[in-house]
């Protein structure tokens, strides 16, 4: 199974950066209301949800990924790093999307480097995998109410956690 979006380039969005033929960078208005949605506040000039002290802290970031799900609407991932928040995996994440009538809304959260694979879920949203450390990853899938887990796997084998 070819994953369509690489965890490298979650690491490269927690650097600010985004990847070679990257889908334009989004509105000002939709980065703030993406932000929003991903339940990030703005402190100063930058976006947090969480108020990591340390010095290894890595503010908010967006990674516009395009149309996810065919509907002519963008999706992001909003990611932000730190082991104070997010323990030893280092980073969370938000995949927000677009909505009809203008307003973003998030679609999951959590823990780990947000991997978007080809396969798909009810409504054609792709499933995700949540990276991070060790060898046998949570596959996430829509189930057109929530992603919620699907299986597990490595390097697009199952696997079993122990």
């Amino acid at each position: 199974m070819k994953a369509r979006f690489l965890i490298t380039t979650a690491v490269l969005a927690l650097a600010g950066t985004t990847a070679v033929g990257a889908p334009p960078a989004l509105s000002p208005a939709d980065q703030s209301a993406a932000f929003k949605a991903a339940g990030f506040q703005l402190k100063g000039k930058r976006w947090q949800a969480c108020d990591d002290p340390s010095p290894s802290y890595v503010p908010g970031a967006i990674q516009p990924v395009g149309d996810l799900n065919g509907d002519g609407l963008p999706e992001a991932i909003v990611t932000e790093g730190g082991s104070f928040c997010y323990g030893n995996t280092g980073a969370g994440y938000g995949l927000v999307s677009k909505q009809p009538d203008g307003r973003w809304r998030l679609m999951t959260s959590g823990t780990g480097l947000l991997n978007v694979l080809d396969t798909k879920g009810t409504g054609n949203w792709p499933d995700l995998e949540i990276g991070g450390p060790g060898f046998c990853f949570p596959v996430e899938r829509w189930n057109g109410r929530q992603y919620a887990l699907h299986r597990h796997q490595y390097e697009g084998k199952p696997c079993r956690r122990k």
